[in-house]
């Protein structure tokens, strides 16, 4: 194996090991944790939950901390990864994931305040809900354009680039249709349930477990 190959195979297996804290801390602190303590419609009982599951949003609040610090290390690692494939497309791609992240970093003030007033915390909720819909696109940009470098590397399977392009279509029809037809929220989360199953997952395990080779 060349230096160039053991360098590919490293920098794609630790971003894949990255890939897993949000991978994991996701499902916990962007569902578990709101489905938890939000009583839809109900803001009393809304602030009783909250009251006696305190340690719970806490803790929601740590994990979305440790999806914030991951993104950014795994955007680095993206970014020398697939700089060479196209520096311009990497560079999107690069920017895209970092705005995402800013926003997400952003969108934990909302729950932040709810902590300090649990009277609101039905409405703040729902304000960092609201939140999660405008980073969406972004990252769909970022899909779509990791997608291209996928596909163009050489290095990598074409499929797996091809699936990513599918789920940065999931991923911004999501974000946007929230934001200007949140009538079809049923719709769109099943859209980017599947989008982010099959195009994802297996780039992660890909990731994680490949052996690219050096063209």
């Amino acid at each position: 194996m060349t230096d160039e190959a053991t360098s590919l195979r490293t920098r794609a297996r630790i971003a894949g090991l990255l890939y897993l804290v949000p991978t994991f801390c996701g499902p916990f602190s962007m569902m578990f944790v709101p489905s938890a303590i939000v009583v839809p419609g109900d803001a009393e009982a809304t602030t009783a939950q909250l009251i006696a599951s305190e340690a719970l949003l806490r803790a929601g609040l740590l994990g979305h901390v440790a999806i914030v610090l991951s993104e950014i290390a795994l955007t680095a690692v993206l970014f020398t990864l697939f700089r060479r494939v196209s520096l311009d497309i990497a560079v999107t791609a690069t920017f895209a994931r970092l705005a995402m992240t800013v926003v997400q970093a952003v969108n934990l003030l909302p729950l932040l305040a709810a902590l300090q007033r649990p009277g609101d915390a039905l409405a703040l909720f729902e304000l960092h809900a609201s939140g999660v819909h405008v980073w969406e696109p972004l990252f769909g940009l970022h899909c779509l354009a990791l997608g291209v470098l996928v596909m163009r590397a050489g290095w990598a399977p074409k499929v797996l680039g091809a699936l990513l392009v599918i789920a940065s279509f999931g991923y911004s029809l999501n974000g946007i249709g929230h934001l200007v037809a949140p009538s079809g929220a049923p719709v769109y989360a099943v859209i980017v349930g599947v989008a982010a199953l099959i195009g994802e997952v297996p780039f992660v395990l890909w990731l994680v477990f490949a052996r690219p080779r050096a063209q």
